[in-house]
């Protein structure tokens, strides 16, 4: 008896980060996983260093019970255990002959959350069963589980809800499913109506009205207060040492509390070590691996792992972190995987420049009247339109311009360029584009068809410079956006082009054009692009 106590209180002092990514992630809208999918994800949580993978709920949705299957033979989990979801028996059957039961039992998984109702007007009036029958169902399923050797943890139902209405019944369900055996009985926010005051009141009325323990709690909330990281980081001041939430926030509605800002903010701000050594550091990488298996695409501005979340724009910013980094900063970007970035715009003054450029490997400490001079024309040629805040490779281009024997050679010059435009019978819209160019000192005339404008003229000039720089077959036109610049208007306004392009290595760089010209402005983008893509290529 003494071992089991011990053991029991290692794993009360230990602290649980919970993962629900492949079940409530899995519930937001336009978000549908395959079973290789729920594999890859789990394997990226695993690496991230997470404590517990809910995988799904198995025996009711049979992608899951797919998933539960191949994960014995295909998961091979280093940090992670991973859990079947479910719910107690029914009401009036009993616990062995419970078909549910027997699901999460043929999940083989070491451990199991059971969802219970913790609200009596959902007992009632959902479940229409007794008080008392769902009491009796959490103490006969958690004590069945347990004598089959799982680990049992127990999320109850819109309990703060039902806390606020009926404070005694809704801690019988807790008392009920810790003395049953439960591992940890979670409070769950399933509305997400809840404020982080709220949050500790109710923890420490909780734990004063049952004897127990905070760490013997979790904490599960949903975002529809916006508060969902904040109410989970209320409960763990409060003592609790289970934390449950989703990869970037993902879930039903507004979502669920963001598991990489709860882990970021425990262990950096809080102290807690609750990833394995080394983990942290793959916070970026993973976000960014689940929002693509997801086909969502990532929230810039995302705290800690957005591509925005150390992004600096002011020139007062700036200034600062030439200083120190951490004047601006509240963590090192490192910390989580990420890194600073200066952003270059009207309001950008010297120090970005400078700061920017260094961060490209162009350093402007010993050129003062290069960074003067980019430093003026970056404003004039925002104030005309264009944005280099987007557009690494066209500010690069731009600084070595000005920078002594630094400027890469032009692959051509242009001549001319022509396109046409051919509305065919049969409905097909075709353009043609030919460019008239000068290649080292031969003139090329190159023509070709596309889709549109502005790959038709891409194409041309490919056509036109592929016998110079075959490097060229590598390039790829990734992405390409068109603006209305705010101010202009109808169909004389001023556009802004932001062209994409990436190589065979993964490599990827974006360049800018501005012109009353839509063509002329993409024209710009991919002459920029071309550029620096072949001046790389060239190392």
């Amino acid at each position: 008896m003494g071992g089991l106590f011990v053991a029991a209180e290692r794993i009360l002092m230990t602290f649980q980060v919970y993962d629900t990514t492949l079940r409530d992630g899995a519930q937001r809208e336009g978000l549908s996983y395959t079973v290789a999918d729920k594999l890859a994800v789990a394997r990226l949580l695993d690496e991230f260093g997470v404590g517990f993978i809910e995988g799904g709920w198995p025996g009711a949705v049979p992608k899951d019970t797919e998933f539960f299957r191949r994960a014995r033979a295909e998961l091979d989990l280093r940090h992670a255990v991973l859990v079947a979801f479910g719910a107690t028996r029914h009401a009036g059957r009993k616990v062995d002959d419970d078909p549910q039961v027997r699901s999460l039992l043929a999940a083989e998984t070491p451990a199991v959350t059971l969802v219970a109702k913790a609200d009596l007007r959902h007992v009632q009036r959902a479940l229409r069963t007794s008080a008392d029958e769902n009491l009796a169902m959490v103490h006969d399923t958690v004590t069945y589980l347990v004598a089959q050797g799982r680990r049992v943890f127990v999320d109850g139902e819109h309990f703060f809800d039902g806390y606020r209405d009926d404070p005694g019944y809704t801690a019988s369900v807790a008392q009920t499913a810790l003395a049953a055996g439960a591992e940890r009985f979670v409070l769950c926010d399933t509305n997400g109506g809840m404020l982080p005051s709220q949050v500790t009141a109710v923890i420490a009325d909780l734990t004063a009205r049952l004897g127990v323990a905070p760490g013997q709690l979790g904490i599960h909330t949903q975002d529809d207060t916006a508060c969902a990281v904040a109410n989970t980081i209320a409960a763990v001041e409060a003592g609790v040492r289970h934390v449950q939430g989703t990869a970037n926030g993902y879930g039903e509605r507004p979502g669920n509390a963001d598991l990489f800002a709860v882990v970021a903010n425990l262990q950096l701000k809080l102290g807690f070590p609750v990833v394995p050594e080394g983990c942290l550091e793959q916070m970026v990488r993973v976000s960014r691996g689940i929002a693509e298996l997801a086909t969502i695409a990532p929230d810039d501005h995302q705290a800690y792992v957005g591509a925005a979340a150390f992004a600096h724009k002011a020139g007062l910013h700036a200034s600062a972190i030439k200083v120190d980094p951490l004047f601006y900063n509240h963590v090192d970007p490192q910390l989580v995987g990420n890194r600073m970035r200066i952003l270059v715009t009207e309001m950008a003054g010297r120090a970005s420049v400078e700061l920017k450029s260094r961060e490209l490997g162009l350093d402007l400490t010993d050129h003062p009247e290069t960074l003067n001079r980019v430093t003026k024309r970056v404003k004039e040629l925002e104030a005309e339109g264009w944005s280099f805040e987007a557009a690494d490779a066209s500010f690069e281009l731009l600084v070595r311009s000005e920078l002594p024997d630094a400027a890469p050679p032009r692959p051509f010059t242009l001549e001319s360029y022509r396109i046409l435009v051919e509305h065919r019978e049969d409905g097909a819209v075709v353009s043609e584009a030919t460019v008239k160019i000068r290649v080292r000192g031969e003139r090329v005339i190159a023509t070709a068809e596309g889709n549109g404008p502005v790959n038709a003229l891409d194409e041309a000039l490919r056509v036109g410079l592929a016998k110079h720089y075959p490097e060229l077959r590598d390039f790829e036109l990734a992405d390409y956006k068109v603006g209305i610049l705010a101010g202009s208007h109808g169909t004389g306004a001023v556009t802004r082009v932001l062209v994409e392009t990436s190589d065979h290595t993964g490599r990827d760089w974006t360049t800018v054009g501005v012109h009353p010209n839509v063509v002329e402005a993409s024209w710009d983008a991919l002459v920029d692009a071309l550029t620096y893509g072949l001046d790389r290529a060239r190392g």
